[in-house]
C-alpha cells in the first residue's frame, strides 16, 4: 500500500521533469514616440508644441515654439506673442496662427500662444468661465474690481493666470507682445516708450496711452515689466480688422519689429 502511494506521488513529478521547458516571451520594449507629421494644425516649422495648462472648463492652453534657422540654433531675441486674453477679441489670433503654419522664421526665437482664454473664446466673452477679466487678475497693482473688469476674489486666483505666469517664468522672454482689440493703438505709457513707438510705426498703428484712465490694475504687462528684465507691450487693433491684414500683412510686420522674417534666409542676404 505504501509502495503504491509512493509511485502515484512520483508520477506528476516525473511528468513535469519530462515536459519541455517553456520560457515566457520578454515584454516588448515601449515604442519610441512617433514624430508628429507636418500638418496645418502643427505647422511645418514647429519645433515644439506644449500644453501649458488648462482653463476653468478644462480646455487646453497651448503654445507653439517655432524653429529658428535651418541649423536649429536659435538666434536673436526670445519673443512671446499672446492673443485672445479676452475671448471677445479673437481676430488677432489669426496673426499667430498664420505664423504657426507659415514659413520658417529667422532672426528670433518665437513662442506663439494664439488662444490664452479658450473658455472666453467659446462663449464670446471678455472674461473667463469664472467671470474674471484675466488682464485684471495679476499680482501687481491688483484691486478688487467689478463688472466687465471683474478682477477675481484675489490676485492670480484663476488657473489661466497661473498658467501664463509659470510659462513666462520658464521662458523668460526678451519681449512679450499681447494683442488686443478694439482700441486701435500701441501703448507708450511704459518703461520702453521708444521701442513702443517703433512697434506702432512698424504695425502702422497710432502711438497712444492705454493707462485705463489712471492705473491699470492687475495687468499681465504690468506684472511682467515689474518683475522681469524683458519688456511686455500691449498692442490694440480695431474692432474689425481686415482678414488680409491679420493673415498676411501683420504677421510679416510683427517679425519685422525684431528684425526677423519668415522664408528662405538666402533670399534675405
Amino acid at each position: 500500500m505504501r509502495l503504491s502511494r509512493a509511485i502515484a506521488a512520483a508520477v506528476p513529478v516525473a511528468a513535469l521533469l519530462a515536459a519541455p521547458l517553456v520560457v515566457p516571451p520578454a515584454p516588448a520594449a515601449p515604442a519610441a514616440p512617433t514624430p508628429l507629421p507636418p500638418t496645418a494644425e502643427r505647422g511645418n516649422h514647429v519645433l515644439e508644441q506644449r500644453v501649458l495648462g488648462r482653463s476653468v472648463r478644462g480646455r487646453e492652453i497651448r503654445a507653439w515654439h517655432m524653429e529658428n534657422a535651418a541649423d536649429g540654433k536659435h538666434k536673436g531675441p526670445t519673443v512671446v506673442l499672446i492673443a485672445t486674453m479676452h475671448g471677445n477679441e479673437g481676430a488677432t489670433r489669426q496673426i499667430l496662427q498664420s505664423l504657426r503654419v507659415g514659413k520658417s522664421i529667422h532672426g528670433a526665437d518665437v513662442w506663439l500662444v494664439p488662444v490664452y482664454n479658450p473658455d472666453g473664446l467659446a462663449a464670446h466673452s471678455r472674461r473667463n468661465a469664472h467671470g474674471v477679466d484675466l488682464n485684471r487678475n495679476y499680482p501687481y497693482h491688483w484691486a478688487d474690481l467689478d463688472g466687465s473688469y471683474e478682477s477675481g476674489p484675489r490676485p492670480e486666483s484663476e488657473p489661466e493666470t497661473r498658467v501664463m505666469m509659470r510659462f513666462l517664468r520658464q521662458v523668460n522672454p526678451d519681449y512679450v507682445l499681447s494683442f488686443h482689440q478694439p482700441l486701435h493703438g500701441v501703448d507708450t505709457a511704459n518703461k520702453r516708450p521708444g521701442f513702443s513707438r517703433r512697434v506702432a510705426d512698424v504695425l502702422n498703428l497710432p502711438a497712444t496711452t492705454l493707462d485705463c484712465g489712471g492705473v491699470c490694475h492687475g495687468t499681465m504687462t504690468g506684472w511682467f515689466n515689474h518683475h522681469f528684465k524683458g519688456f511686455a507691450l500691449t498692442v490694440e487693433y480695431g474692432a474689425r480688422p481686415p482678414k488680409r491684414l491679420m493673415t498676411h500683412t501683420a504677421p510679416r510686420q510683427v517679425l519685422a519689429i525684431f528684425h526677423a522674417f519668415a522664408g528662405d534666409s538666402s533670399l534675405q542676404r
